[in-house]
């Protein structure tokens, strides 16, 4: 397997990128699979967890820092901001589907936790997205997102919150941070212990800044990643588990989506999906099987 960066560019953005590669033969031809990770994180996460072992089985797996986000460039930083990162997602399939080195099956992608939910979005916005795969996939409305924040009260704080930040960053642009991680800490984008984040040998890498833009908040909880499941028709899988977040989602999106649906149901719970052998081998198994389905075997070309 070999690895090398890249940038490709999203609305006049440079991103970056790390393509991880079979073979360092660039005449030979693979499917190609995108490869993105949950909210507030960056490619060395478990995006490129994901694609590693993706590339183990023969395919070409690329992950990409968001705008705002790790290498990539672009204001504000550390926001999270869903339509700009359903934006990035169509323009890295329009990259990646244009390279010489992909099989003309199409491009594939792959996202773990909340970039599924983005990931719909854009192929219902018309991205060249030949097949889907969620692995612990968030999908969220607000009614369903907000009992994760205290219900109603919760959620009017942090919208509270993220009004001011936005006011503040329209009128002097300041972006005023919290931590994206912080147990205990309710302004914080994530307060509830989560040894992943905390943890300098899973998730608390050192290309991870945590940190988190509070205007956030604001596009964040009012997004809905279930409204595009009808206008989505390419062959798709759910790597999923009851222990992971919004079981009853998965479950109707599988019957709302208008192509073909496959369901793997594992064990495990939400974090244990990002990194830990037993629920990636489970997911990487089922994700595996699928996009040689749709997008060919890798061996055979």
């Amino acid at each position: 397997m070999i690895t090398y960066p890249i940038v490709f560019t999203s609305n006049g953005i440079t991103l970056a990128g790390r393509v991880h590669r079979p073979t360092d033969d660039l005449t030979a031809r693979t499917p190609v699979v995108l490869v993105t990770g949950s909210w507030l994180t960056v490619k060395e996460q478990m995006a490129d967890r994901y694609a590693a072992e993706l590339a183990r089985r023969g395919f070409t797996a690329i992950t990409f820092d968001f705008t705002g986000w790790g290498e990539s460039g672009g204001e504000p930083r550390q926001a999270e901001l869903p339509e700009r990162k359903i934006a990035d997602i169509v323009a890295a399939a329009q990259y990646a589907s244009r390279l010489s080195w992909a099989t003309r099956g199409g491009v594939g992608y792959l996202g773990v936790c909340a970039s599924a939910q983005y990931a719909l979005a854009a192929i219902a916005q018309g991205a060249p997205i030949k097949a889907f795969a969620s692995v612990a996939g968030w999908f969220h409305d607000l009614p369903s997102v907000a009992p994760f924040y205290g219900g109603a009260e919760g959620v009017a704080m942090r919208l509270r919150r993220a009004q001011e930040a936005t006011e503040l960053f329209l009128r002097t642009g300041e972006v005023r941070m919290v931590p994206a991680y912080d147990p205990g800490n309710e302004t914080a984008g994530m307060f509830l212990e989560m040894d992943y984040y905390g943890n300098p040998s899973r998730g608390a890498i050192p290309q991870w800044r945590n940190e988190m833009a509070e205007l956030s908040w604001l596009p964040w909880l009012t997004f809905d990643g279930l409204a595009a499941a009808e206008s989505v028709a390419v062959p798709s899988l759910f790597v999923h588990s009851d222990g992971c977040v919004f079981p009853d989602h998965i479950r109707a999106l599988a019957k709302r989506l208008a192509g073909p649906v496959e369901v793997a149901w594992g064990e495990g719970a939400q974090i244990d999906f990002y990194d830990q052998p037993a629920q990636v081998e489970f997911a990487v198994s089922a994700v595996d099987a699928h996009f040689r389905s749709v997008l060919g075997d890798p061996g055979a070309h």
